[in-house]
């Protein structure tokens, strides 16, 4: 399957496949391990994770809106079919940061700490926010370039200013829920100040994207991001070793504008290489592909799996946190990631075959899901 999205798909499949990983040995190996010299590097690897998903999430958005504007400009199905998706993930961002699954415990039990926790800006709170301003602004902005502008301007915005706000305790300015989105002093691990970045500079690459791939200009546009990719990959490198540094706000490694060029430079050549791949292999019925369209489905999953108290109150995280070596690790990830594609390709088989069936499900599991956590007890 040669399609435009092939390239797309396959960097956000693997990139759910490593988020299983991160996740399993965050909460699993032992604190020994990751004094070993390597692990600095797996560290680094895993770190991506989170900005392929941000900047997939924004180039997808992009190239799917093209075709739908005027139904969005005219509030038709796709406007709110739209809406209803980023409110979803929003919804699932949330509900996995519940202190209690019971409504009477968060009300009667839950203290300032678990409020600040359920506020915290996580990686679909980050990408739902990210939609809602790339659709907003789909409406406002006609043409082309002023929104490629909007895009490139608001990613220098939020980048280059992370450093400035990085250190604002936003609970003095803002509500919690609010403030939980500017930077990441009260447990939000992306906030919009930079990680935002990455998703609209996903929806500036899609749109260039599309301009040379609708002039037979692909093959051009892909040389360019390779070089693209190494240079900010050398310049952030070489910027980063400056021994003044940046002159401004804080010196979080989070929040510096050099390490982001790093890891954009970085997705850049990964998204090249899934550009090359796509072209030369018929990859269209892979198991990557198939956790790629079902990502949503994996990342709510495998964190219940890992983290959902369903082990007489307590988690697989809390009852064998930190105490697993690299092999054992190595197995369980194993392990999860074949449950995920076999769950994956289930599930998208379910779609396929009866679209409707799949709907009554999902609607099923949600509403039971609510009627269960408002009612109750323990």
């Amino acid at each position: 399957m040669k399609g435009r999205l092939t390239f797309i798909d396959l960097l956000r499949g693997w990139a759910t496949l490593v988020m299983i990983e991160v996740h399993v040995v965050n909460a699993f190996l032992l604190p020994a391990v990751r004094e070993a010299g390597w692990f600095d590097v797996l560290n680094f690897i895993n770190g991506l994770v989170a900005p392929a998903f941000l900047f997939v999430s924004g180039f997808v958005f992009v190239l799917a809106a093209d075709r739908k504007q005027e139904e969005f400009r005219t509030f038709g199905f796709a406007f709110w079919k739209q809406l209803g998706r980023i409110g979803v993930i929003w919804c699932v961002g949330y509900a996995l940061h519940l202190p209690f699954f019971s409504l009477k415990r968060v009300l009667n039990e839950a203290t300032r700490a678990d409020y600040l926790r359920f506020y915290q800006a996580d990686i679909l709170h980050c990408i739902a926010l990210g939609l809602l301003v790339l659709f907003l602004v789909r409406l406002f902005f006609h043409q082309e370039k002023i929104y490629r502008f909007f895009l490139g301007s608001a990613a220098a915005v939020v980048v280059l200013g992370a450093p400035l706000v990085w250190e604002i305790d936003f609970l003095n300015h803002l509500p919690a829920p609010l403030a939980a989105y500017m930077n990441g002093q009260h447990a939000s691990q992306f906030p919009v100040f930079n990680w935002l970045g990455f998703m609209l500079l996903g929806g500036l690459m899609a749109s260039i994207h599309r301009t040379w791939k609708e002039t037979g200009g692909e093959s051009t546009f892909f040389r360019a991001v390779a070089l693209t990719g190494g240079g900010l990959i050398l310049g952030g490198s070489f910027l980063m070793q400056l021994p003044f540094g940046l002159s401004y706000g804080s010196t979080a490694i989070r929040a510096d504008p050099f390490f982001f060029l790093i890891r954009f430079g970085i997705i850049l050549l990964l998204l090249v290489g899934c550009w090359w791949y796509g072209e030369r292999r018929q990859s269209g019925d892979s198991f990557i592909l198939a956790v790629s369209r079902e990502s949503l489905l994996v990342y709510a999953v495998h964190l219940l799996v890992i983290y959902g108290d369903f082990w007489n109150g307590r988690s697989l995280a809390s009852l064998y946190g930190k105490s697993l070596t690299l092999a054992e690790c190595a197995l369980a990830t194993t392990g999860l990631v074949l449950v995920m594609i076999a769950l994956s390709k289930g599930w998208g088989r379910l779609k396929q075959v009866s679209p409707v069936s799949a709907r009554r499900v999902s609607f099923a599991v949600g509403l039971s899901a609510l009627v269960l956590f408002l009612i109750r007890e323990t």
